[in-house]
């Protein structure tokens, strides 16, 4: 094997970021458009981050510190650009958080130099993945993230448990260390997403209350709690605003995804549902809209799934999976959601607004059984065929 040097390394890595990203022609449902190219991979980590560039403490110029994956990024516009904060996953297992940015919503993402250094609070905390970021009307950025533990209660090596780690910043470059989020009613916590906004002077969480790291157990389905004060957050009571139900694309568990998505008709959410088949957990993307003035409310549930992985977002570390926490609403009404496929690389789709709304409110709920389903079916074919007949 020929030996690479630094520079066609870094030469490489330029053209990856310079990449144009075009639309994906071939695909079309009405309510969003994909693209061809992901956003982010881990070709988009700078060689800097993996390799020694001293050829005299490095002569073969092999990674010393390879990354695997980035996925699951918070997503947030910032003094004009569109910044992730991507979940790096390096070769060893461990994740960490770093910002990448652009001046265009769907290509030319960079990483900064560096990335975070969360402040180090938690000394029994091994894992951090999986950031939802919300500019909230008190004047903060908050970033609600997994804290993953050893469970020091069980022998078994992969017990863990899960809780929501909260920080908070100005410019995504200084973070503060809040306390962990504390749940009376739920032992573990992933998947919480900080609400935009204070409900009732109060500031408001979407939760997924679970029994432990992998099985929901007795949790319901996506939760709602108020807590007093940011800074000692603590819920005592959750409701359940997006249940699971048997036999639909959140029976096995679901969880808020980006933070939600203020319009005139409600707040706009776009959350992940898992099932089980035959090849494992399989993940997609649905939504639903809550009242504008109580986000617990649910106003609209469009039956089935937003986004399901297509082609070779199928395939991956975890494959058959999408995952989204972070979405950006533009100025312009233009709605770019990031999401990840198969827990390998970032994507985007590209939406708005409008088509939100309408498919929100106007795509009808799921029946819940087959014969209710071919009924519903039925009912649009036969209002389209009177329409084309005329």
């Amino acid at each position: 094997m020929k030996s690479r040097s630094f520079a066609s390394l870094m030469e490489a890595y330029e053209r990856v970021i310079s990449r144009p990203n075009p639309v994906n022609e071939r695909f079309y449902n009405g309510l969003f458009t994909r693209y061809e190219n992901p956003v982010l991979t881990r070709q988009h980590i700078p060689p800097f981050w993996m390799y020694d560039a001293n050829p005299e403490t490095n002569p073969y110029m092999m990674q010393r510190l390879p990354v695997n994956a980035t996925m699951n990024s918070g997503a947030i516009k910032l003094n004009g650009k569109y910044c992730l904060v991507v979940r790096v996953e390096g070769q060893d297992r461990k994740s960490f958080f770093a910002v990448a940015e652009s001046d265009k919503p769907t290509e030319g993402f960079r990483f900064r130099d560096y990335p975070i250094m969360l402040p180090d609070t938690c000394a029994e905390e091994t894992n951090v993945y999986d950031m939802r970021l919300t500019q909230h009307e008190d004047g903060w950025i908050y970033g609600v993230f997994c804290s993953e533990s050893k469970d020091p209660d069980n022998s078994d090596l992969s017990a863990a448990v899960a809780a929501a780690g909260i920080v908070c910043t100005k410019d995504l470059e200084t973070w503060e260390r809040l306390p962990n989020l504390k749940t009376l009613r739920s032992p573990q916590q992933r998947n919480v997403v900080l609400h935009p906004e204070f409900v009732e002077g109060k500031y408001a969480f979407y939760t997924r209350p679970m029994d432990d790291f992998i099985e929901t157990g007795s949790g319901g389905g996506i939760g709602f709690g108020l807590c007093e004060d940011i800074m000692n957050p603590v819920i005592d009571e959750e409701k359940i605003i997006s249940a699971r139900k048997y036999h639909v694309i959140t029976e096995a568990k679901n969880g808020a995804g980006a933070t939600p998505i203020k319009c005139e008709k409600g707040w706009i959410h776009i959350a992940h549902g898992v099932r089980n088949t035959a090849a494992g957990l399989r993940y997609v993307l649905y939504a639903f809209m809550t009242d504008l003035n109580d986000p617990s409310k649910v106003i609209g549930e469009p039956s089935g799934m937003l986004l399901g992985p297509l082609g070779k977002e199928r395939v991956g570390d975890v494959s058959n999976v999408v995952f989204t926490n972070g979405a950006i609403a533009d100025d312009d009404g233009k709605v770019y959601i990031y999401y990840a496929s198969s827990d390998t690389r970032m994507h985007v789709a590209e939406t708005d607004i409008g088509r939100l709304c309408d498919y929100l409110l106007n795509t009808p709920a799921d029946p819940l059984r087959s014969p209710d389903c071919v009924k519903q079916r039925c009912e649009l074919i036969r209002k389209n065929l009177v329409y084309l007949r005329k």
